[in-house]
Parts: C-alpha cells; structure tokens; sequence
C-alpha cells in the first residue's frame, strides 16, 4: 500500500498550484492563472515521492510542454509502485480570472492502469453521493432519475437539488427538472467542484447531471469513489476525428456505459483538491499578513473511506514549492 506521506503529498501538490494561481483571481488574464498553477504543480510534484506517469493532464506534449500526457512525475525510486496521475492545475480558469467561486486545484492518482485514459472530448454524466447509490440511469429520463434520487433520499421532489452546467445544451435537463418541481442550481464553470457536492449533504446539492469534459469526468469519478457514490458516463465523440481518437486511447465500444467501476478500476485511489476561490465545500485562498497563505484542502482516500478536510498555514517567504511569477518580474 502506497505510504501516507505519499498520500498526504498529493495535498501539498494541489495546495502550491492554488496558491500560484490564487495571485491571479480578479486580473482578468486566465492564460496566465493556468499557467501559475501549472508551475507551481509541476514543482511541487518534482518533490513528491511517487513513481508517476501522467495520464490527464494539459494535452499532448506537442500541446503542453509540463504536466503533458505521458509525463513521468515524482521522483521515480526504483521500489516504488508505478502511478496514473490525473491532474487539473486550474479547474475553472475563466472562474478565476473573473474573481468567480469554485475556482480549485485537484488531481486524482491511482496504481498504474486504474484510471481511464479519457480522450479530451465531451462525456455525458449523472453522478450522487452514497445515500442515493443505485438509484441512477444514465439511460433513464430526467425525469425518472430525479424521481428514484428522491426515493432513494427519502426526499419530496420539491426538496431535491439538482446541480447543472449553464449552457443551452442542458435546457432540457433544467426543463425537465423544473417541471416536475425540483430544485435547480446552475454552475457557469468547474465540472469537478460540482460533482464533489453531490457527495456532502451538507451542500444541499444531491444530483449532478450534465455533459462537459471527459478528462474532468474521471477525475470526478475518483473523488465519487473514495465517497462511496455512484457515477455513470458515455463518451460523445463529435466528429470522426474523436471517434478515432477514442480507438486509439483502446475505447472501441463508444457507446458503452461506463460505470464508476470502468471510470476507476482500482480501489486505492487517492484525491485531492485545494480551493482557489470560494467554494459551496471549501474555503478559498486567504493571502494573510507577513506573507501567509492559508489554504483550504479536502483529501480522500477510497480504500479506507478516508476524508480529511485540511487548513494550512504557508510560509510564502520559507516555502520553496510556491515562488510565483509575478514576484519574479
């Protein structure tokens, strides 16, 4: 089993992308929040000790020239057990540059193997948290699936929420919702802070349904599964160029319903994510006097259940994981 200072290193990972990229919430420039936390991520990382290989993340390597696909990460002792690393340096990037909560910093690792390759194209969703597992369809209406949520929860219909992303292509979801009486909360960015809602009640949030990243689907599907919940996708290729982009990640059967169990093969898997702007589950970035951050982190671990919520206190002028370029100009 992968020691708890490793695992307790992945929240040191996300906590220097968040802090990086927190300098830049409200600038307006969401290019160069991306790439803060991309830095601070990918140095934070060269500490870690972990044999990783980096299997979401920014793009290709003709895309991303750090925490690319393929990347090797961590420090690679012969003796440790090799890694997927899924990362999201910035999960919100518009969010950020416009001072917008749910703005976070997440990755998501498991034994080598355990996390699908998901290529970058859309990825239908349903998701819940463990109270409502077994109750969700990907294939069932809207409708039918709010219903049996309900059920599940022992919940009016009228008391259940259900989260969306904004966007025209879920006006049927929102439709549907609302017509049969159910609480409706729109997002504008953050698929992953989304998802991890469903798995709190004390979020209010007991429903995640949408389409938006597949690369984010998996990432949220690991934070589901240390939670105990339940989630289903599909891909949804758009053009013959991701259809042969599935093939060649070895997904030949696109319409196949991917349960969390094809989404996260292994039962070690490890999440963590930092909040750079507020959240419904954490606090954001406090940048405090004497050149103090205090950060708000959750951390899972599937195996044993294990959820931490974690406040720390940085030393920006001692720590050697976050220097940010704009004190570099």
């Amino acid at each position: 089993m992968i020691k708890i200072d490793v695992a307790m290193g992945i929240v040191m990972v996300t906590e220097a992308a968040a802090i990086q990229s927190g300098k830049y919430m409200g600038r307006g420039d969401k290019i160069a929040a991306d790439q803060a936390a991309v830095d601070g991520m990918e140095r934070a990382f060269s500490l870690m000790p972990v044999k990783g290989t980096v299997v979401i993340g920014e793009g290709e390597l003709d895309q991303a020239p750090m925490l690319y696909i393929g990347q090797k990460v961590g420090i690679w002792d012969k003796n440790m057990t090799e890694m997927d690393v899924a990362v999201d340096p910035l999960d919100g990037t518009v969010l950020i540059s416009k001072g917008l909560p749910n703005a976070i910093a997440v990755v998501a690792m498991g034994p080598k193997g355990s996390l699908l390759h998901a290529p970058d194209m859309y990825m239908k969703k349903i998701a819940v948290g463990k109270a409502a597992k077994g109750a969700i369809d990907i294939n069932k209406s809207t409708e039918d699936n709010i219903i049996d949520v309900a059920k599940a929860l022992g919940k009016d219909i009228s008391e259940l929420t259900v989260v969306v992303q904004e966007r025209e292509r879920h006006n049927y979801i929102v439709d549907a919702a609302r017509k049969i009486g159910a609480r409706v909360k729109l997002f504008g960015e953050g698929d992953v802070a989304a998802v991890l809602e469903c798995g709190f009640e004390e979020t209010g949030v007991d429903l995640f349904m949408g389409i938006g990243g597949a690369p984010e689907g998996v990432i949220a599907a690991t934070a589901i599964k240390c939670m105990g919940g339940e989630m289903q996708a599909k891909l949804m290729p758009q053009n013959d160029a991701e259809i042969e982009r599935c093939k060649l990640m070895g997904i030949n059967d696109i319409d196949k319903i991917l349960y969390i169990d094809d989404l996260v093969k292994s039962d070690e898997v490890f999440f963590s994510a930092t909040a750079i702007s507020e959240c419904d589950l954490l606090k954001g970035i406090v940048y405090a006097k004497n050149h103090i951050a205090i950060t708000h982190s959750i951390f899972m671990e599937s195996k044993t259940s294990t959820i931490r919520f974690i406040e720390t206190r940085h030393n920006l002028k001692e720590s050697n994981l976050v220097v940010s370029p704009i004190e570099k100009k």
